[in-house]
């Protein structure tokens, strides 16, 4: 078994669901079972599926948990965006937040292609080909 706390994308996509947590709190009362709701479940479902793949037995079962955590990274992205633009977060707050997660796609990204590199298993091109932080597509 693998020991999730000492991966670096476990521990960014812990502390990301704890700022989004937080910063949730003051979202509108008729969003809590609505957006508040969903970011909060993608932000958690990061750190949770890294945790559950890491004590898989195979790579190809750890590779689909950590390709659920990079979509669910990828949903928090514009959960964020939809809560600056809706004016429930701040243009700080959201640039600060986005920075967490593009530190969070980095080592979650190695991470994968790590264990792709050492497995016959690979994403889909729809995955492969996706768009990086920061990047948009055409």
């Amino acid at each position: 078994m693998r020991r999730y706390k000492k991966i670096v994308a476990w521990q960014r996509g812990h502390d990301l669901a704890i700022a989004i947590y937080g910063i949730t709190r003051s979202f509108p009362d008729d969003e809590r079972f609505a957006l508040t709701s969903q970011i909060r479940r993608a932000a958690y479902s990061v750190p949770s599926n890294i945790v559950e793949g890491s004590a898989r037995s195979t790579p190809r079962d750890y590779l689909k948990f950590l390709n659920i955590a990079y979509s669910s990274l990828k949903e928090a992205e514009y959960f964020l965006l939809l809560a600056r633009d809706l004016a429930y977060i701040t243009a700080n707050s959201f640039e600060e937040l986005t920075k967490q997660i593009d530190g969070t796609f980095a080592p979650l990204y190695g991470l994968i292609n790590s264990i792709e590199s050492r497995t016959s298993f690979h994403r889909p091109p729809s995955i492969v080909n996706s768009p990086g932080p920061g990047e948009t597509s055409c």
